[in-house]
């Protein structure tokens, strides 16, 4: 059963706050456009875009009593009713066109526990930090779009 996508974010430097959109180019070359970490640099690349699960996000946010917004997560899509792949190599299809592959679970990082004391902990198990992943296939991300996991025969 497919997901959605509940929110879109990008930023244009390292540290720089994240800029919440409605919509967003996708593409090989950029990732999510105007997100700096979406430019392919090295080999191999498992870092373009960075998704996280409203449900995990909410989750360690009951567990330590915050009100965080999605967006301090610093991920680039949020899924809701939707259970992202906890493994690489999974193809997910976005919308009409976009299809991304899997790569690597985000790891929360000390930006976490500087945000709020116990987040980097609370992110931690099952992948609830999230995941990264490329692009397969280009085009528009919108927030309400559809979200979910290709079967082999999809992509073969």
């Amino acid at each position: 059963m497919p997901g959605r996508i509940a929110g879109v974010a990008r930023r244009a430097a390292p540290k720089a706050a994240m800029e919440v959109i409605e919509r967003a180019n996708i593409s090989f070359a950029g990732g999510v456009e105007g997100d700096f970490r979406g430019a392919l640099k090295g080999a191999p690349y498992r870092r373009q875009i960075s998704l996280l699960e409203a449900g995990d996000w909410a989750a360690a946010m009951d567990e330590l009593g915050l009100a965080i917004p999605w967006q301090e997560r610093r991920a680039n899509l949020l899924v809701a009713d939707f259970d992202l792949p906890q493994m690489a190599g999974v193809r997910i299809a976005i919308g009409e066109n976009i299809v991304l592959e899997t790569t690597i679970e985000t790891d929360p990082c000390h930006r976490m526990e500087a945000l709020a004391g116990g987040l980097q902990a609370a992110l931690t198990p099952n992948w609830r930090g999230g995941l990264c992943a490329f692009v397969v296939a280009e085009g528009e991300v919108r927030v309400g779009d559809s979200i979910r996991i290709l079967a082999n025969q999809d992509f073969a």
